[in-house]
């Protein structure tokens, strides 16, 4: 070794996710290495035109138990291991007929992606436990002086442009940062087995709580300045989600920024769920919704979510459920409207153009396709001395089951559109008052109370926000209401439905109170809290 370089001649290629490898192998070929490979990855390769050498001629054993056993063999664990300016490591080679591999690109069994699908049977996730390719990944890792192992499709661009620069040859410096990088992934894939096989049948938590996730990024700093921070990837999780999503324009994204953004996702999310024939829309403050609709169009979901605080939303963050089009894109580049990121599942070209023209810093981000959440994901809070987790709160406004307590009785398309305002509820701070209802063709936010520490104080900023809409519209309380005052300010403003969880002690006031004055009151049986 000279200068801490490695002449790259002989490679293992043995992957799961196959995201770029035929052009890895075409310029490891390029350059005149030899390729060794295994079932799929080796078909890949040789339909592609590429000349591979199975892995069966390497270890003189065929893959058998339905590809459990393939590369648990000296042949190529020897080849990964031998110090190559170790005497007694090539006499061994020499001995045994082992020759060395220079570098392994291997990605493990997708057990992660597995566990997250709904309805995943425990011996289904069994067999997506990888053994072989973590084994070849510590034992490339572990001799990094002599081996280069790749581990993830991002790092091929990385890995082709050395050996372009280097003649063949990768140096110290790469191979150690790629050894890092996976152990740190057989850890982390370790981590998720045996989370996911510490849970005993029928608990909802695993008996040893896991995490290891990679590092994405640096951020330039935390909620303030003085703060360091980064953002770190689940990559169990296969949804759309704003670590994973492209950015297509925009400054670096912030720890801030990735907050509220994931705030506005979950909302829209949500909302779409409840709503799968509108298209929602939402603008995030502070990681509270300042703005959140319903309505027919891309276009007018923009409008409405944008009207529900148009002072709170300059300089916030706006998701959208559906594509962003160019009407949405020319209703948001309108003069006086300032937004720090706008987040769809794509763009359409002419809306990625105008948004461009019209912001040189504004953050566009392409999450893909919006789903629900699946029910039970876990949601993690670390506090001094440990971490709170519980599931994900994955409840929407089921109307038909909600309690018509006083008042008159409300039509359809007043239970309609309290469950859109319930939702958008259930997305504010604790202790949250939203007050919503119908308009122009969609349902929006007129304004919220949200993070107060008095549920009469909520009561009192929403009606403040909201002014002359509280007027006949739907106001929804994330928990009950203790005492009658806050209804009352609520009925004084002229809102005419009042959604809430009842459970209070004195829920029999409210609904005297709602009887008094005429006003519908409905009580869920969910409640909200979010801190």
């Amino acid at each position: 070794m000279q200068d801490g370089l490695v002449a790259i001649r002989r490679a293992l290629l043995s992957v799961s996710d196959k995201r770029g490898v035929v052009a890895l192998a075409r310029s490891l070929a390029a350059l005149g290495v030899e390729l060794i490979s295994t079932g799929g990855t080796a078909r890949a390769l040789t339909e592609a035109g590429l000349r591979v050498t199975p892995i069966d001629e390497v270890t003189g054993f065929p893959e058998m138990m339905d590809g459990r056993v393939k590369t648990l063999h000296p042949k190529v664990h020897g080849g990964l291991l031998a110090v190559r300016d170790e005497k007694s490591h090539t006499d061994a080679m020499e001995a045994h007929g082992i020759e060395g591999i220079d570098l392994l690109c291997v990605n493990l069994y997708p057990f992660e992606k597995t566990i997250a699908r709904d309805g995943v049977t425990r011996d289904e996730a069994v067999e997506q436990i990888d053994i072989g390719g973590p084994a070849m990944v510590r034992s490339a890792a572990k001799n990094h002086e002599w081996v280069a192992v790749v581990t993830d499709p991002d790092q091929y661009g990385r890995v082709t442009e050395e050996l372009k620069k280097l003649d063949g040859s990768t140096s110290r410096a790469l191979r150690r940062e790629l050894s890092a990088a996976a152990f740190a992934r057989t850890s982390a894939y370790d981590a998720a087995i045996a989370s996911y096989l510490s849970r005993g049948e029928g608990e909802r938590f695993p008996r040893i709580m896991s995490v290891s996730m990679p590092i994405q990024s640096e951020l330039r700093y935390g909620e303030n300045p003085h703060q360091h921070a980064s953002v770190y990837r689940d990559a169990s999780f296969a949804g759309a989600n704003v670590v994973g999503a492209e950015q297509l324009h925009g400054k670096e994204l912030s720890y801030n920024n990735l907050n509220d953004a994931a705030a506005a996702l979950e909302l829209v999310r949500d909302l779409a769920a409840q709503e799968p024939a509108r298209v929602a829309a939402c603008v995030i403050k502070h990681a509270n919704p300042c703005g959140a609709s319903v309505a027919g169009d891309a276009r007018s979901a923009c409008n409405l979510a944008m009207a529900g605080d148009p002072i709170a939303a300059f300089g916030g963050i706006l998701a959208l459920s559906r594509e962003m089009d160019e009407a949405s894109a020319e209703r948001l580049c309108e003069q006086g409207v300032f937004l720090e990121v706008i987040l769809a599942p794509s763009f359409s070209k002419a809306a990625l153009e105008r948004l461009r023209d019209r912001w040189a810093n504004v953050r566009l981000l392409a999450v893909g396709a919006i789903e629900r959440t699946s029910p039970g994901a876990l949601q993690m809070k670390t506090i001094p001395g440990g971490m709170l987790v519980q599931e994900r709160d994955a409840a929407l406004a089921d109307v038909a089951r909600w309690t018509h307590a006083a008042g008159p009785a409300p039509d359809d398309a007043t239970m309609h559109a309290a469950g859109a305002v319930w939702v958008m509820g259930k997305h504010l701070a604790s202790n949250a008052i939203v007050i919503g209802g119908v308009d122009e063709g969609g349902v929006r936010m007129f304004g919220a109370g949200a993070g107060q520490m008095d549920r009469v104080g909520a009561c009192r900023v929403a009606v403040s926000k909201a002014g002359r809409a509280a007027r006949g519209a739907i106001a929804a309380s994330d928990a009950f209401f203790p005492f009658a005052d806050g209804p009352e300010v609520l009925i004084g403003a002229g809102v005419g439905v009042i959604v809430h969880p009842g459970g209070s002690k004195r829920d029999a006031e409210t609904f005297d109170l709602c009887d008094k004055s005429g006003v519908t009151c409905l009580t869920t049986g969910i409640r909200h809290f979010r801190h």
